[in-house]
């Protein structure tokens, strides 16, 4: 069954201007490269590619390698190829949280089960693989394997930290980084090597993504208690009924009196949602959440300093938007 390759999957938005051709070309290869002998493959694949989603870490990969003049054609290969590696980490998560619904829409999990679904993540993954070595740099290559690395560890960290009511802002920090903010990192990384930055500005990009990758991850925990459902495509208290232990639970404990604490710890311990009125009240009333935006906000504007490295152009405004957008979204 072929893929329609002319069918672009992701309507590109202000962010993506600069670059609207290159994106045009990537949702074109993903759908391409989505073809398979199997037709379950393809799909599962379409469901969760075409199930929206800003396409964040493909248009760094583009904002990076533009922003350093690069004028080849294998950053649409890379960038496709880390969409890739994104959605099969999608499609896992949803299997191992059993969530029902990413975007407002069933997962591929909930509609077709989880076998199918581990195994078109492992599909992707690697095709994935298969791009990387098209595109041919040895440096790129070792800057994603050893990514897929960090985001598998910090997956089963973060599964190891469900229910857990002990876990510090530390610990929380060092599993976003690893399940988050890393392929943020690997895309802008690896764009910068693809134009061949020098050691200064593959730096500055590298930086650039870990620290636009935190702030969306906290944003990302924010917006389970303060965000709305229509609009995030998800229940508000989604990690609260996992039993995640976010900064903004976190926070709380450490704001709150010893029966606010008492509350929340038993909350995560026992995950569910049979308190989360009461922990919605905590969370605000000792200002956990504003302190969440707030660090947020400082690494949004760490992003911001790195971006000073690189020469001005439309490309390196792009990616200061972009590094704005990650605190004032609402989903």
């Amino acid at each position: 069954m072929p893929v329609n390759a002319t069918k672009e999957t992701a309507a590109p938005s202000p962010i993506h201007a600069v670059v609207a051709d290159d994106f045009a070309a990537v949702n074109r290869t993903i759908m391409s490269q989505l073809g398979s002998r199997i037709p379950l493959v393809e799909t599962i694949g379409q469901h969760i590619i075409q199930s929206g989603g800003k396409r964040l870490r493909p248009l760094l990969v583009l904002l990076a390698a533009r922003s350093l003049g690069y004028e080849g054609e294998r950053h649409i290969t890379l960038a496709t190829l880390i969409e890739f590696m994104h959605t099969s980490t999608l499609l896992h998560d949803d299997v191992v949280d059993e969530s029902h619904m990413r975007r407002g829409k069933a997962t591929a999990n909930d509609a077709w089960g989880n076998a199918p679904s581990v195994l078109v993540g492992d599909f992707l993954y690697s095709r994935s693989f298969q791009m990387m070595v098209q595109v041919g740099s040895m440096r790129i290559m070792e800057v994603l394997s050893s990514a897929t690395c960090v985001i598998a560890e910090g997956e089963v960290q973060q599964l190891t930290n469900v229910g857990n009511p002990d876990i510090d802002e530390a610990a929380y920090f060092e599993t976003i980084q690893g399940k988050t903010a890393m392929l943020f990192e690997a895309a802008s990384h690896s764009g910068a090597i693809l134009a061949e930055a020098t050691p200064e500005q593959e730096a500055a990009l590298q930086y650039y993504g870990r620290y636009l990758g935190l702030a969306f991850q906290l944003i990302d925990d924010l917006l389970d208690y303060q965000g709305d459902a229509e609009a995030m495509g998800k229940n508000v208290g989604d990690d609260l009924a996992e039993g995640k232990p976010t900064l903004p639970l976190i926070e709380a404990m450490a704001r709150g009196t010893p029966e606010q604490a008492a509350l929340i710890r038993r909350a995560i311990k026992s995950g569910g949602l049979d308190q989360l009125d009461e922990v919605l009240e905590i969370v605000n009333v000792t200002g956990a959440l504003d302190y969440t935006r707030a660090r947020a906000e400082e690494m949004a504007d760490r992003a911001l300093a790195e971006l000073e490295t690189l020469p001005p152009s439309p490309y390196r405004d792009s990616m200061a938007d972009l590094a704005r957008l990650a605190v004032e979204r609402k989903s």
